[in-house]
């Protein structure tokens, strides 16, 4: 009896133990699932307060470890794609926000983010599917909206997009983004006086919005207003302090106001909080080339070319430092004009000789007693023009660079060229002269978003290429004016030994860390009258390079054909154009009396009467830079001189050129993705 009772009493102590523990792990299972949850949300604040504070870093890392709590959090999916968007990668936020996309598949919010993205990638009838849905479900979604309108700025409709903008405004008045988006939109197209007007609303509505004062002051720079951009980015900084972005613009203010030493305090401040802050690091450099502080600032943009060697202003800055402060002779000069020469050898083993020719023109402006000159000169005789291989090899002889086997092919070519066109009319150097007038300028108040006085760069880099051409003489004059009345003024009185100015060109830039839109406007020098436009977008790597040619090409192309006689034997003469100017045997051209053409008021052109065609040229010999040919009279008398000039026959009257082009404006597409938080 005992025992049983001992027996039960086990029994039921047993079953207790197992209750007990049954119990606890259902009350740690209970316990486990929301604590799993807890960390997911944990993860997902700490990310959303990283995103309000603009750490895009900080906002990752707490995403994934909530995505890896739970890989299903849909919310978390979509706010990791929009960090690494903030952040430029624009691939990866691709891959995430689809993964959002398959866990809420009619989440608009997330729908918008995709086509955000997909324009970033380039992806743009994509992204217009993406907004087309969203917009059929939700006609004034207001993200859409904005996705609409940004599309059509990636397209290059800008104008399509300000009528989608100022839509919405009419939905959503006092939203900040659409007022500011607006505001900037227009201010690309020039229209300051209503971006101001807009910019204006949204500081009204929003006083207290550090974000608002950052555009304003950013449009009031656009717009010449420098001393109240300056007033609008310290506002900026007052209310949110340590704000990079501000203290940036603020030091790009000081620099295009003239306060130099305060830029160079500003952009220091910038460094030391980012010592990789290329932006900061050219800006400084600017400035102190500006106080004339050359070591400085060549130390200064040496030291950021080191953190992005592919930095193409950077590059070129150093190289103008060097080309205009350096003695000739300087080793510096061999160092810098290295690197042309090393890409021109890689072009040239490619066949590639017109990016070659380039190269080596560009290593020569900066050592022109390399050795090199002859790797140069090959290329020019591979190209089919033997006679200015020549030239270039006596040159080397005359800068002391000569060798046996240079002289030897001297002496070969010179043979070769004995029965030349050059040959049977000797010609002088000094008598070819390019018969258009160009001056090159910048306005010194334009700036880019990422390269402080970009414009400068862009300009004293056109001018180089530029110089290389038969064609066009690039005045020499100081390449930055505070504006254009100013470089209107430089051009019409210009008479530099008696050659006056035919065109004056303003250079211009917007760019972004990874393109830029160059734009190069061509003014008559006479009444200021615009005459072209020529504008290019380029990406990716060599774009100022790339861009900068194009511009000079398209140059080239408008300027109308025009030569001088330069020698006459009866009814034979010869002028100073041929093969390299594009002059084929059976050509024929007019020839118009000696100081009787003269340039259309606007547009791109000439003007002279019917009694100034003395009459016509038609070629029937062709050299590299000369060619020969039969002349015929106009009327009874013959009056066709040496002088007289040469141009295609039945010229019209041009319009003011203006090539077709993608309309897009890098800088606009940067500032406004900055706008999406």
């Amino acid at each position: 009896m005992v025992c049983s009772i001992k027996y039960a009493v086990k029994r039921r102590i047993m079953l207790l133990k197992i209750l007990c523990f049954l119990l606890f792990g259902f009350v740690c299972a209970f316990k486990s699932y929301p604590q799993a949850e807890k960390s997911a949300a944990f993860y997902y604040q700490q990310g959303k307060e990283a995103m309000l504070e603009d750490d895009w870093y900080s906002a990752a890392e707490s995403f994934l470890d909530c995505l890896r709590v739970n890989p299903s959090h849909a919310e978390a999916t979509r706010s990791l794609a929009e960090s690494y968007y903030e952040l430029g990668e624009y691939d990866e936020a691709l891959v995430w926000v689809r993964k959002a996309r398959s866990l809420a598949r009619l989440n608009a919010e997330t729908a918008n983010l995709e086509a955000f993205i997909l324009i970033a990638t380039g992806q743009l009838n994509e992204a217009d599917k993406a907004i087309k849905d969203v917009l059929s479900r939700e006609p004034y979604n207001r993200e859409a909206l904005f996705a609409a309108a940004e599309l059509d700025i990636a397209r290059g409709r800008t104008g399509d997009a300000v009528t989608k903008y100022k839509n919405a405004v009419k939905l959503y008045g006092d939203d900040r983004r659409l007022l500011v988006s607006l505001a900037l939109v227009l201010g690309s197209l020039g229209d300051y006086s209503a971006a101001v007007a807009y910019i204006e609303r949204a500081e009204a509505a929003h006083p207290d919005d550090f974000r608002v004062f950052y555009f304003a002051a950013y449009l009031g720079a656009r717009a010449g207003k420098i001393h109240q951009a300056i007033k609008d980015a310290e506002r900026c900084i007052s209310l949110r302090p340590g704000y990079a972005a501000a203290r940036d613009l603020l030091a790009s203010l000081r620099y295009q106001a003239g306060d130099y030493n305060d830029a160079v305090r500003l952009a220091d401040e910038s460094i030391a909080a980012n010592r990789k802050d290329i932006s900061a690091w050219f800006l400084k450099g600017m400035a102190l080339w500006r106080v004339k502080r050359i070591s400085e600032a060549r130390s200064t943009l040496e030291s950021a070319l080191s953190i992005d060697t592919e930095d193409e202003f950077i590059r070129a800055a150093v190289e103008e430092l060097v080309i205009s402060d350096t003695p000739i002779e300087s080793s510096e000069r061999k160092r810098w004009a290295a690197y042309h020469f090393q890409r021109g050898a890689d072009y040239k083993r490619r066949n590639l000789s017109g990016e070659a020719l380039f190269e080596y023109r560009r290593g020569l402006r900066i050592n022109p007693y390399a050795e090199e000159r002859r790797d140069y000169a090959e290329i020019l005789k591979i190209n089919g023009y033997p006679s200015l291989y020549l030239d270039e090899l006596k040159f080397m002889v005359d800068l002391g660079k000569g060798s046996r086997a240079i002289n030897d092919t001297i002496e070969t070519y010179t043979n070769l060229l004995s029965t030349s066109l050059s040959k049977q009319w000797p010609v002088k150097p000094e008598e070819f002269v390019p018969h258009w007038n160009i001056a090159v300028f910048s306005v010194a108040g334009q700036s880019a978003f990422y390269h402080t006085d970009a414009g400068f760069i862009a300009a004293t880099y056109l001018k180089d290429i530029m110089n290389h051409s038969r064609k066009v003489n690039v005045m020499d004059f100081e390449i930055r004016e505070p504006s254009f009345a100013a470089a209107f003024r430089t051009a019409r009185e210009a008479n530099n030994g008696g050659v006056k100015c035919d065109y004056f060109m303003l250079v211009s830039i917007s760019e972004n860390e990874r393109a830029l839109s160059l734009k190069a406007e061509l003014f008559t020098a006479r009444t200021g009258a615009k005459a072209a436009e020529f504008t290019i977008y380029r990406t990716g790597q060599n774009r100022l390079r790339g861009a900068a040619i194009n511009i000079s090409g398209r140059v080239e192309d408008v300027l109308p054909f025009r030569a001088v006689i330069l020698r006459r034997n009866a009814d034979r003469s010869l002028i100073d154009k041929g093969k390299i100017d594009g002059v084929s045997s059976g050509a024929s051209f007019d020839i118009i009396k000696k100081g009787k053409l003269e340039l259309q008021s606007g547009g791109i052109g000439f003007k002279y009467l019917p009694q100034d065609i003395a009459g016509t040229f038609a070629v029937t010999v062709v050299d590299e830079e000369i060619s020969a040919g039969n002349l015929m009279r106009q009327g009874h008398f013959d009056i066709i001189s040496i002088g007289d000039e040469i141009i295609a026959r039945n010229q019209k009257e041009n319009e003011p050129v203006k090539t077709p082009v993608l309309n897009v404006d890098p800088e606009l597409r940067s500032l406004l993705m900055t706008l999406r938080q």
